[in-house]
């Protein structure tokens, strides 16, 4: 018998190996596997489901798009945080820690904030805060804070924004919220620095603690990265998924700072092109570059929370008719034999986990039963996560009615003469589905045990 030669085996090791993470490892539920063999498909699941959304999202695009709007934005944003800072009399600390969280953006915040400084004068003496002036500052920063929501709602497949009066009231609380933070944690360094040296017991840690008080600016980076996933999506984000991902994107983005910083000396002939101005092709292509790691963490953290939504997925494209009948029955029945025992609605997740179908599968499902009234969403304690009820009377709540109403959902407007020219194969369709329905008619949903 012929050997096989070592490059005809690798071959079929590497065919073995892209079959299993193309198909097999998307059929490999958390309940099958666990420990390290566990993390490892999870890993793995997360880094191929964000790498095909980096593509189908197409974030570069987003990330441009971003740019702009905070290029347009950050006078104002800055006049806003530094309005607030001067009231407490803290202005000098926000620019000192502004400088040392954006070390390789010294000259472009330079500009920024002798612009500031007009704009600020300019209040005082009643001219910008006043009529068009107060609009266009308010719009400029609400409309960069709700740009940034609709990029992450994108990405978390979240159909609703915030409204209007939630927008103006979650972004003017983290515009208060950021510059005092900034001063606290200037005053914490600031405490714990004197009190050590002060102290001649704790002298000799000082070291480390300097050591950690440098290290400050990129914790607060990665922190504000986590912040950034977790309060601008309109929905419920956990927060290990976003603190690991505010960890990788803020170490992405300190690293960069170092890079950018390092590479500035390589491009000193955009001085002779650019003259002043040299600074302006550079802080756009940073801004580009920051706003496409902040993105790629955003969908990092998706990816880690919805690893189940893509379990079965090639499956779940490929459902038949009658399987997708199936669960459309069975979920109708849980949700009316939920509100019939009097118990809390489920939500999505809960039925999923439950009932132990896939996520995604379930919710298409919930989608067509609301779009045949049959459910309807209501609001849980946390407002961004909905349940499901009944949007009818379950006395009326057949197997037939679900059946019915999903054949007549969408259009039947073609330029197909059923009546006349194919009236014999429309009325045989017509007698076998009445058939059905009239059996399925008399099974209430409410009536059918669920476990």
């Amino acid at each position: 018998m012929a050997k096989v030669s070592w490059i005809v085996r690798l071959r079929i090791k590497f065919r073995r190996a892209l079959k299993f993470v193309l198909e097999d490892m998307w059929r490999i539920t958390e309940n099958e596997v666990s420990g390290t063999f566990k993390r490892f498909i999870n890993l793995i699941k997360i880094i191929s489901i964000s790498v095909r959304r980096f593509q189908e999202d197409d974030l570069m695009s987003k990330a441009s798009a971003l740019t702009y709007s905070t290029v347009l934005a950050v006078v104002p944003a800055l006049a806003v945080i530094f309005a607030i800072a001067k009231g407490f009399g803290f202005q000098n600390i926000i620019q000192s820690q502004l400088f040392d969280y954006l070390p390789a953006q010294k000259e472009a915040l330079s500009h920024a904030l002798g612009f500031v400084d007009a704009y600020l004068a300019e209040a005082r003496n009643g001219g910008v805060f006043v009529g068009v002036g107060i609009v266009f500052l308010f719009w400029t920063v609400i409309s960069l804070m709700g740009n940034v929501e609709n990029v992450l709602n994108d990405i978390w497949q979240v159909k609703k924004d915030r409204s209007f009066y939630r927008k103006i009231t979650d972004y003017t609380s983290m515009f208060i919220i950021l510059p005092i933070l900034m001063i606290a944690s200037s005053g914490l360094s600031l405490f714990i620095s004197s009190g050590i040296n002060n102290n001649l017991y704790l002298n000799f840690i000082s070291p480390v603690v300097r050591g950690l008080i440098s290290f400050s600016p990129y914790f607060l980076t990665c922190l504000l990265f986590t912040g950034i996933y977790i309060l601008f999506p309109n929905t419920k984000v956990k927060f290990w998924n976003a603190f690991i991902a505010g960890i990788i994107c803020g170490s992405a983005f300190q690293l960069f700072q170092f890079l950018y910083i390092s590479g500035q000396i390589w491009v000193s002939k955009y001085n002779a092109i650019y003259g002043s101005f040299a600074f302006l092709p550079l802080f756009l292509l940073w801004m580009q570059l920051s706003w496409l790691i902040c993105i790629f963490g955003a969908v990092l953290s998706f990816s880690a929370q919805n690893i189940n939504n893509y379990n079965f997925e090639r499956d779940t494209k490929n459902i038949s008719r009658r399987y997708k009948d199936f669960f459309s029955i069975l979920v109708a029945s849980v949700i009316v034999k939920r509100f019939e025992q009097g118990k809390k609605a489920f939500t999505l997740e809960e039925i999923s986990n439950n009932y132990h179908i896939p996520i995604k599968l379930t919710a298409q499902v919930l989608q067509l039963l609301m779009n045949i009234g049959v459910i309807s969403e209501a609001v849980t304690d946390d407002e961004r996560v909905m349940a499901y009820q009944p949007a009818m009377d379950i006395n009326l709540i057949s197997a037939g009615l679900v059946l019915s109403r999903l054949d007549k959902l969408g259009s039947e407007n073609f330029k197909i003469n059923e009546e006349i020219e194919y009236k014999g194969q429309w009325e045989t369709l017509l007698r076998s589905r009445e058939q059905m329905y009239h059996t399925a008619d008399e099974v209430l949903l409410k009536d059918l045990d669920v476990v």
